[in-house]
């Protein structure tokens, strides 16, 4: 029954959706990116009404925008030369397409091309957090051991790493005395996520490196992080991530933008995890599944942020 709904939904939106647009425009003098634009606050409403704007659109032109844009994003060439002017170049065929006159527009204009940078820097992240998930780890890699060394150093500043493999790697959480084995789940990924909380957060990941080690409701802190990259790899390729970018970065979010969701789910993981006063670490599943829920509830707003600003204070 529901297939039906949608189906007859779809036909419907198909056909009436390009009357309703000429419709305003005859009355608004406005096309339909404009009316969005001015109708709608910097954010999350505002971004993704234009993504589905640009979708819809049945004009060649646009739809050929669209297709650059994607292909740009999605093969990690929106940087640089090429995103620029991939944005200015679409910015431009709208004015065009819609007639619309820029001295007139120029609010248009610097909203929707911050719109542009969101949406498809949303896609190019994507594939920058993936090419690195897909990185394996190498014991061979100078670059992946040094990174390796430096977050020990950075969580132990005053405990010198007896040797590369050794038993003190379990004291901050992995799981045995090589801790390349740990990364096979989400590559240089989970690596990166940790040296960056330990790195522009130093204090704060001690504090939950410390709580990590309580002796009642500890957990392994490295093997912990790395299952928290997981799971904000999963938000950011489920797009539920959207919110908070388009909320939060006024143009085209990057990697750094990235590890400070992981910071924030990090922090806010280590919180919940001591308020459920788990029995044992048997417990890690439920209380992953329940934080979990509890952060997709927090997006569900269209106005969420997942503000970083707490870390270095109170602690």
């Amino acid at each position: 029954m529901m297939s039906i709904i949608i189906s007859v939904f779809s036909y419907l939106n198909w056909y009436i959706r390009p009357i309703v647009k000429w419709f305003l425009r005859k009355t608004t003098r406005l096309c339909e990116l404009q009316r969005i634009c001015y109708g709608e606050e910097f954010g999350y409403s505002r971004s993704s009404k234009i993504d589905t704007s640009l979708n819809l659109s049945r004009t060649k032109d646009i739809q050929k925008v669209v297709q650059q844009l994607n292909d740009l994003s999605l093969q990690g060439r929106f940087i640089d030369k090429n995103m620029k002017n991939g944005v200015e170049y679409a910015v431009q065929i709208t004015i065009d397409v819609k007639s619309i006159k820029p001295t007139f527009h120029k609010k248009f204009i610097d909203s929707f091309r911050t719109s542009l940078y969101q949406i498809y820097g949303y896609k190019q992240l994507l594939h920058e957090v993936e090419v690195l998930r897909k990185t394996t780890y190498s014991s061979n890699n100078e670059e992946h051991e040094d990174k390796l060394l430096k977050l020990w150093s950075l969580l132990n500043p005053d405990r010198p790493l007896e040797g590369r493999i050794s038993k003190q790697w379990t004291d901050i959480g992995f799981q045995g005395d090589d801790p390349k084995t740990d990364f096979r789940g989400m590559g240089v990924l989970g690596l990166e996520n940790l040296l960056y909380f330990a790195t522009e957060h130093s204090e704060t990941a001690r504090h939950v490196l410390l709580h990590s080690n309580h002796p009642k409701y500890g957990y392994s802190f490295a093997i912990v992080g790395i299952n928290l990259t997981s799971m904000a790899y999963d938000l950011l390729k489920n797009q539920t991530l959207q919110v908070h970018f388009y909320n939060s970065v006024k143009g085209k979010p990057g990697l750094k933008d990235f590890h400070n969701v992981y910071c924030y789910l990090f922090y806010e993981f280590d919180k919940f995890w001591l308020s459920e006063k788990p029995r044992d670490i048997m417990e890690f599943s439920r209380i992953r599944a329940k934080f979990q829920d509890y952060i997709l509830k927090l997006l569900q707003n269209p106005k969420a942020q997942l503000k970083l600003t707490f870390l270095i204070k109170n602690l």
